[in-house]
């Protein structure tokens, strides 16, 4: 190739190769469906909290200690973090420039949302097994 080639490249050229991930797909896709799942669970929440309304601790504990109550709140907790994640992602992504920063902020977002995700987890179980 001639050094004539060379200098008719176009930027074009480079970013050909970095084409899609094929994670854009998955990414869309996972937004929506947790998205969907929040708003059915979100309802139940709801339902839950002012059916408790007023209610002393021992009934609230005896609620939640039900399989039938408990495992929505935790289906609830796990979808919520997966969205949090999710969306915090595309928004880093689109307004961190930087790729250490970017990487950074990246894994933080998802030990936060593990963090979270988990925290709630550990307290509809406490509940539900004995606190």
């Amino acid at each position: 190739m001639t050094t004539e080639n060379k200098r008719m490249r176009t930027p074009l050229k480079k970013a050909r190769y970095l084409g899609s991930a094929k994670e854009g797909a998955d990414h869309f896709w996972k937004q929506r469906v947790t998205a969907v799942a929040n708003l059915v669970l979100t309802g139940f929440l709801v339902w839950l909290v002012v059916s408790l309304i007023g209610a002393d601790y021992a009934t609230v504990k005896a609620t939640i200690g039900r399989p039938l109550v408990a495992l929505p709140l935790i289906l609830l907790a796990v979808s919520a973090a997966i969205h949090m994640r999710l969306g915090m992602q595309v928004i880093i992504e689109d307004y961190v420039h930087g790729e250490g920063k970017k990487i950074v902020y990246l894994m933080l977002n998802t030990f936060f949302a593990i963090l979270v995700g988990a925290s709630i987890v550990f307290a509809v179980l406490k509940l539900s097994f004995g606190a």
